[in-house]
């Protein structure tokens, strides 16, 4: 059977929250849009968090993507910044589940390190690969956009085995439950 679906990709944030949505149909990738939803201008974080579900559910509704994929938050030193920035993430991950749409996540590293083979990236290196997988000509003006995509294409090379799903195939987690009556000597 052919492969064919459509991925939105995530890069939340709290400032400019980056999107990209790709089409995968056999093995060839295709973009169809991406994007930012700029959020500087709102005055006040529940204005930005109504803006990011909007926009999204607006996105899901036009491109009824098959499953999205988000870049999970980077632990950074402070705290109000973190809270504000897993809101933004919590509300992407809202509008994709009302409307029954999986979601995984990926790290930053493993996001460019899908992309590009080198976990330390950067932003200007992930869409210029970028632009080779997609064939696309003209840089979007925020490289959030492409980090969205990147984010997409890291779900579609990681065949959907990001953050939540790693330990279901390997690992002591899975060798304990695929095998409840061993015991531990």
């Amino acid at each position: 059977m052919v492969e064919d679906k459509i991925i939105l990709g995530i890069d939340p944030g709290t400032m400019v929250l980056g999107y990209g949505l790709i089409h995968v149909k056999g093995s060839k990738m295709y973009m169809l849009n991406c994007g930012v939803i700029d959020l500087k201008k709102l005055p006040t974080h529940p204005d930005k968090l109504k803006r990011i579900f909007d926009r999204l559910d607006s996105l899901i509704r036009e491109y009824k993507p098959d499953e999205m994929a988000i870049e999970a938050p980077f632990f950074g030193k402070n705290v109000q910044s973190m809270i504000k920035l897993g809101r933004a993430q919590g509300v992407a991950i809202a509008a994709s589940l009302s409307h029954n749409v999986p979601f995984e996540e990926y790290t930053p590293k493993s996001v460019k390190q899908s992309v590009t083979g080198n976990g330390s990236a950067s932003k200007e290196q992930v869409a210029a690969m970028l632009q080779v997988l997609l064939n696309f000509t003209e840089m979007p003006k925020y490289l959030d956009a492409t980090d969205g995509l990147a984010v997409a294409v890291c779900h579609h090379f990681s065949k959907g085995i990001g953050e939540h799903n790693k330990s279901k195939g390997s690992g002591w987690d899975s060798f304990i439950k695929a095998n409840p009556d061993r015991k531990v000597r």
